[in-house]
């Protein structure tokens, strides 16, 4: 019986640690993504870049980048219209959108005739994990074939087709566009997101619909939270089996 008393407060602890990881509840991982379409060759009367903004998945504004125009496509862009990052949000995406145009015709495939009409597309995105780490990436590609990716957090380019080969060699070697990306996705897009998600977090949870919410498994979830909450019992039944006999 001496032993056992001794032995307690480390099984208390045992018992503490196996729980722990059962009982913890990770917060909601958010996203916030500006697709950017930049005409060479626009129609009479059509925009030379147009942006889209979305937040977990869901799109929120349409902007103009020539005419600073703005359309709200849903309550998410109605709610944060009138907040401080939404004023300094407009010239950060028509300052992309400038500098997707200058560049386009240094990182246009070399195969390209004069005579095809070109469409850069450019996605950034900032994403917020469930342990509040915030990443951000970039997406480039031409006339919807994406050929390179940009991980801001380490400015590592990845050449995923060969239209982006140029596109890669130059924006390596140009230290201030390389910044920018960087700057923008990690610092500028992480402000919007967390002033952003202060008005939008009610709003996300009533405006998900099947649609565009992840694809879940209804089935096995019953099974699994069963296997969640009966797994501790039996491990807490083994080790009370070893120790106190």
């Amino acid at each position: 019986m001496a032993w056992i008393r001794g032995f307690k407060p480390g099984l208390c602890f045992l018992l503490l640690l196996l729980f722990y990881p059962f009982s913890a509840t990770p917060g909601d991982a958010h996203s916030l993504c500006y697709n950017f379409t930049v005409d060479s060759q626009p129609r009479p009367g059509q925009p030379w870049c147009v942006v889209q903004g979305q937040v977990d998945g869901k799109v929120f504004l349409s902007y103009d980048c020539g005419r600073a125009k703005i359309q709200f496509t849903s309550p998410l862009g109605e709610e944060v219209k009138t907040t401080k990052a939404w004023e300094t949000q407009t010239e950060t995406l028509r300052d992309i959108g400038d500098l997707l145009r200058e560049q386009l015709p240094d990182v246009t495939s070399e195969k390209r005739t004069v005579t095809d009409p070109l469409t850069l597309q450019g996605r950034m995105t900032c994403r917020c994990e469930d342990d509040g780490h915030i990443s951000g990436s970039w997406q480039f590609g031409f006339s919807g074939q994406m050929c390179l990716l940009f991980d801001s957090e380490n400015g590592h380019w990845t050449e995923v087709h060969s239209g982006g080969r140029r596109m890669r060699e130059k924006w390596e070697k140009d230290r201030a566009v390389t910044n920018f990306f960087k700057k923008v996705s990690m610092g500028d897009c992480r402000v919007w997101l967390q002033d952003f998600l202060v008005h939008w977090e009610e709003m996300l949870k009533t405006t998900a619909s099947p649609a565009e919410a992840p694809l879940r498994v209804n089935s096995s979830a019953p099974a699994i939270r069963h296997i969640t909450w009966i797994l501790p019992v039996l491990l807490t039944g083994f080790i009370i089996t070893v120790f106190l006999g």
